[in-house]
């Protein structure tokens, strides 16, 4: 219950105490704190046994701490039905990461020296990434493909 309470805390809060309530009340006060802490223990460990019992046997595996969302969520990631864990073991982002960019470097090597071999490129070693229409034919039907590819203009959204 007080797992974050240190040693000078803890002094601290006898020193306290005992200036409070006198060497002479703090005994009494100690019992009083510690029958009403039992009783409150006592009270919800009985409405949790009502809860459970209204519930049925349905629910016979319920477990309060299963409301804390985190706690929830925590499970179910846990939970070895779902084959999550086979996923997440077989997924490898290192590898993966590798691979891509093995294939980035080996193209950008393709095009660089397809570049120097007289193709259309830029002679730069960099790919075209951008999308143009590759069609043949005369200019009005170049202008025509043009204009089909721009979205329309509207006046109002802007």
């Amino acid at each position: 219950m007080f797992n974050d309470i240190g040693a000078l805390e803890l002094v601290t809060l006898v020193v306290l105490a005992v200036l409070v309530f006198g060497p002479d009340k703090l005994p009494k006060v100690i019992q009083d704190v510690t029958r009403t802490i039992r009783k409150i223990r006592e009270f919800s460990d009985s409405a949790k046994q009502d809860i459970r019992q209204e519930l049925g046997p349905e629910f016979k595996d319920f477990e309060f701490e299963d409301l804390n969302p985190k706690t929830f969520i925590r499970k179910q990631l846990d939970n070895d039905e779902l084959g999550l864990k086979e996923i997440r073991n077989g997924f490898d982002l290192k590898k993966e990461m590798a691979e891509v960019a093995d294939a980035v470097h080996s193209r950008d090597t393709d095009a660089s020296s397809s570049g120097s071999a007289g193709s259309s490129g830029s002679g730069s070693g960099r790919i075209d990434m951008s999308k143009k229409p590759e069609t043949s034919g005369t200019p009005a039907k170049l202008e025509e493909s043009a204009a089909d590819d721009r979205p329309p203009f509207d006046a109002d959204a802007t």
